[in-house]
């Protein structure tokens, strides 16, 4: 499965994202000056952002609509097929093996009673 270099740095960001913003809020001086309450605010407002694009990244993965038991049940029906399959191309083989040995015992049937016949000129 490959992944998408965008979207891994997407949700890469969000860490750094949310480091500047505490970094921002937890200064000494604090968020008193109109710059400072600015600079929360962006930062604030590009981690929401960036939330938001991950969050609907996230539910639109297949197979998310799925409750984990539901895709438990999908599991283990998808096993159960796969296994039998499996027996059906043991069976077929098994089959092919057994009429290849029939034909070709007829086949050397075939060919001894040929030489059995005595060769007759008309």
């Amino acid at each position: 499965m490959t992944t998408n270099p965008l979207l891994a740095a997407l949700f890469e960001s969000l860490l750094l994202k949310l480091v500047a913003v505490l970094e921002l809020t937890q200064r000494p001086e604090g968020t008193v000056t109109p710059q400072a309450k600015q600079a929360v605010l962006h930062a604030t407002n590009e981690f929401k952002s960036a939330l938001n694009q991950a969050k609907e990244l996230a539910a639109n993965l297949p197979g998310g609509e799925l409750r984990i038991e539901e895709q438990v049940e999908v599991i283990e029906m998808l096993t159960e097929l796969r296994d039998r399959k499996r027996q059906q191309l043991g069976d077929f083989a098994s089959r092919t093996v057994a009429a290849s040995a029939s034909t070709a015992a007829d086949h050397r049937m075939e060919i001894d009673s040929m030489a059995s016949t005595p060769f007759h000129e008309y």
